[in-house]
């Protein structure tokens, strides 16, 4: 397949260029899931506020802030943050057993992946649903 050919970034202020599909040059990638920081809100209103940073150091010392998916297969890198491991919007919970230290390359991973099942269950949902 020929490679496919360079255009501007989609973001109208950017003069860069991009192969990337979704159209946004490596700097603004961030853009291309449609959400802002403004749409996020602060820490606390996503429930991440003292009590999340609490069970967040404890599971982070447990793991002896390892990455845990990387542990499973025989390699040792450094966690950066606590991910659940089945995902609240599945069912999963803040229980001990539900969490996990996790790189960043794991952590971005898995998140693209859950990403993909939500997406793939709404379309389900549109049409046959």
């Amino acid at each position: 397949m020929p490679p496919r050919i360079p255009r501007q970034c989609r973001l109208h202020t950017c003069a860069a260029t991009t192969t990337a599909r979704n159209g946004y040059c490596d700097v603004h990638q961030a853009l291309a899931s449609g959400w802002t920081a403004e749409d996020r809100g602060s820490s606390t209103e996503r429930g991440y506020g003292w009590n999340w940073r609490k069970l967040r150091d404890r599971i982070m010392r447990r793991d002896k802030g390892l990455c845990q998916p990387c542990l499973a297969k025989d390699r040792v890198m450094p966690a950066v943050a606590v991910d659940h491991i089945v995902p609240k919007a599945e069912g999963g919970t803040d229980a001990d057993e539900n969490l996990q230290a996790i790189c960043k390359p794991c952590h971005k991973l898995k998140t693209e992946s859950e990403s993909k099942r939500a997406r793939d269950r709404g379309r389900g949902q549109k049409y046959f649903g």
